[in-house]
């Protein structure tokens, strides 16, 4: 059944002050929906992500969530509405030059299993052609910077690392090109929590120290306002409540409660 024509819930809450339209945003949804068939998934989103800001869409699995990353990306095109990547409508960018353009990092990493820790991560900057020695010195450098010494790990295939050492290559990889744009589909949910942690910790160094955006979604309340710099509550498909994770705390609605209740959970 259609939802896009349904009135907006009345918990529905946007924080004026965190959607005030920036001058150059990086991503921009304009009344952005995706249809399915009958079923739709995503209805009439429309906000910015500024360049530097960490957006973390919060949801329970099957509210649009990775639709929307996959709309960034070009892997999907919107049924009504325009997406924009540095000012230019999805629509309108060569779809190659639009991913290379965004880092993705997705749960299980994703790596290529017949090619090496280094060789993973300096695929794209491989494909764009970059010379051999820029592209080792900058493996060296991302292998560093995640914390995995590239003397012990450039010549190990994916398959002799554990998991979290395989979500630092993922980061690693996305970084390879150094993109303006990262996009991070639940990339911490299969690890133990412990490892989990460290993880969370090693991204907000990477945030700090290379103030890149990003857009990262989680279902893990938690992780989600230790992240971000704005909180995106998803529901049916639409943005219940768009604002800072301290305000996400005083916020109410029957969805936003649910939520919060983990956190005595």
């Amino acid at each position: 059944m259609a939802l896009c024509r349904e009135p907006v819930a009345r918990e529905t809450r946007l924080n004026p002050e965190s959607v005030t339209p920036p001058a150059s945003p990086i991503v921009s949804f304009r009344n952005v929906s995706y249809h399915f068939g009958r079923n739709d998934i995503i209805c009439n989103l429309s906000f910015e992500v500024e360049a530097g800001e960490t957006l973390v869409l919060l949801g329970r699995s099957g509210t649009g969530k990775t639709t929307v990353l996959k709309l960034v990306n070009g892997l999907l095109l919107p049924s009504e509405g325009a997406v924009l990547v540095e000012g230019t409508p999805t629509t309108a960018w060569d779809p190659i030059r639009l991913r290379r353009r965004i880092g993705y990092v997705i749960q299980e990493a994703g790596l290529f299993p017949h090619l090496t820790v280094a060789e993973n991560v300096g695929l794209v900057p491989r494909l764009e052609g970059r010379p051999q020695q820029d592209i080792l010195r900058r493996v060296a450098g991302l292998l560093t910077q995640v914390e995995l010494p590239p003397a012990e790990f450039a010549h190990r295939y994916p398959k002799e690392l554990s998991g979290g050492q395989r979500q630092r290559i993922g980061v690693a990889r996305a970084l390879a090109s150094d993109p303006p744009l990262l996009l991070f589909d639940e990339p911490f949910g299969a690890l133990d929590p412990i490892t989990r942690v460290e993880l969370q910790r090693q991204f907000l160094a990477l945030r700090r120290d290379l103030g890149k955006t990003a857009i990262f979604v989680t279902h893990d309340v938690r992780e989600a306002l230790l992240l971000a710099t704005r909180v995106g509550l998803m529901h049916r498909g639409r943005l219940e409540i768009l604002t800072t994770p301290s305000e996400f705390l005083r916020a109410r609605g029957e969805e936003v409660r649910a939520f919060l209740a983990c956190l005595d959970a």
